[in-house]
């Protein structure tokens, strides 16, 4: 059994003293007036013991009441001096303790309090995961990245979150970063990296989107070459057509009018090859009136129903419900050609491709051929084609138009073998 110090000398100056008055009974009880005397002797010597065990009490009563305070979190509480030397020493190095504590606490709180509010306002998805690997938290960027409320997340892994980009990078481990397209548009900068947490290592995942600044680069970058390969064809072909034109008129020979001829329409195919590359480039910024885009894509495939006939495809319009937007008509009838002709492009006789209309989105879907993984990343890059004689200026030109309504579009093969071109409206 455990016997306190404060008990046992108690137990100590108790068992003195009753054997002091023992003594002193049995030594000095026939003398009355010194046996009184030797009493009170006795009764001062246990105030003065009493007096002492409550000076070697305080310096335990201060740090009892000093640790409950650091115990409950309580940096407040400090002690005055009380005019013992020894007492007063740890009064001031308790003080100086406790103001060191408070201080640093508000330095912390005040450095927490700072980083969740540049958490909160950062303008990169930023994903906290707990010791466990699960997600802990999300910064209201990332929210709106994956379209999901973070109680919605909180608490699983990155595979179950449902967003394809997060279920690439999965695997990604601390320290490392990589570039993602998830889509042929969309590019993403992720870093994983970690931080210590009471000791313990927790990771942490920022997503930055390049989207915008890669797509103004490019533009940038291939308007100009576009620019100044236009200016140079046009001043070269000009030119050669004049002398061509001049050339025929003096030559009587059949076999080399003919070649001239052949010349002349060859530099004018020229001309219209470039022209659509600086169509591109030239595209007028949309002029917008409200319009039902159910009835829009209705006309289009209207439009496009002999080509499709052609090809023994079926083309389908579905309208589920009206969906009023404000377009550029011309410029979305475009896209709508560019994309339904290489659906049908895709298919082969019997396939199917369905142009379906609802409230929040547009789906042309078909089930020809898929597109493959390596391609698909490629899709929406300048200029990309996979068609021999293709030029990838549909695409290009479906990309530019889509950005400036600030429509999101997406290019994809299912699971289900159906390939889709998906595009949302807010």
């Amino acid at each position: 059994m455990h016997v306190s110090f404060r008990t046992r000398y108690l137990l100590y100056i108790i068992a003195i003293h009753l054997a002091m008055t023992g003594l002193l009974f049995l030594v000095l009880q026939e003398n009355k007036l010194l046996f009184i005397a030797s009493e009170i002797g006795l009764l001062l010597s246990v105030y003065a013991a009493i007096s002492i065990y409550r000076r070697f009490q305080q310096p335990s009563e201060f740090i009892a009441s000093g640790i409950e305070a650091i115990r409950d979190k309580d940096f407040t509480v400090k002690f005055v001096p009380t005019g013992n030397q020894e007492v007063d020493e740890l009064i001031t190095v308790y003080n100086l303790m406790i103001d060191q504590l408070r201080q640093e606490r508000t330095r912390q709180v005040e450095q927490q309090f700072f980083l969740e509010k540049l958490i909160e306002a950062a303008p990169i998805a930023i994903l906290i995961f707990d010791f466990d690997g699960n997600v802990a938290s999300v910064n209201p960027r990332a929210s709106q990245l994956l379209s999901v409320r973070p109680d919605d997340v909180v608490g699983k892994q990155l595979a179950e979150l449902g967003f394809s980009l997060l279920a690439q990078i999965a695997d990604l481990a601390d320290g490392e970063s990589r570039i993602m397209k998830p889509n042929g548009l969309e590019t993403y900068k992720v870093l994983r990296s970690n931080f210590m947490d009471r000791g313990f290592r927790r990771s942490f995942l920022i997503i930055e989107e390049l989207t915008s600044e890669i797509l103004a680069s490019e533009k940038k970058a291939y308007s100009k070459v576009i620019r100044m390969m236009a200016h140079e064809v046009n001043n070269s072909i000009g030119a050669v057509n004049s002398i061509l034109d001049v050339t025929q008129s003096y030559v009587a020979d059949p076999d080399v009018q003919h070649a001239v001829r052949v010349a002349i329409e060859r530099n004018d195919r020229l001309n219209r090859f470039m022209r659509r590359f600086a169509d591109v480039v030239r595209l007028p910024q949309p002029q917008k009136r409200a319009m039902d885009i159910g009835e829009i894509a209705r006309s289009v495939v209207r439009l496009m129903q002999p080509q499709a006939e052609l090809r023994g495809v079926s083309l389908q319009f579905i309208g589920k419900e009206a969906n009023v937007q404000v377009v550029d008509v011309e410029q979305l009838e475009q896209v709508l050609v560019n994309i339904v002709k290489n659906a049908l492009e895709a298919c082969e006789t019997g396939h199917r491709v369905e142009v379906i209309s609802t409230a929040r989105q547009l789906v042309i879907r078909d089930n020809g051929e898929p597109i493959l993984n390596d391609i698909e990343a490629n899709l929406f890059n300048p200029f990309y084609s996979t068609k021999p004689e293709g030029q990838g200026i549909g695409l290009t030109l479906t990309r530019e138009i889509l950005l400036n309504h600030q429509f999101s579009f997406s290019l994809k093969t299912n699971e289900d073998g159906w390939t889709e071109f998906l595009i949302g409206f807010s």
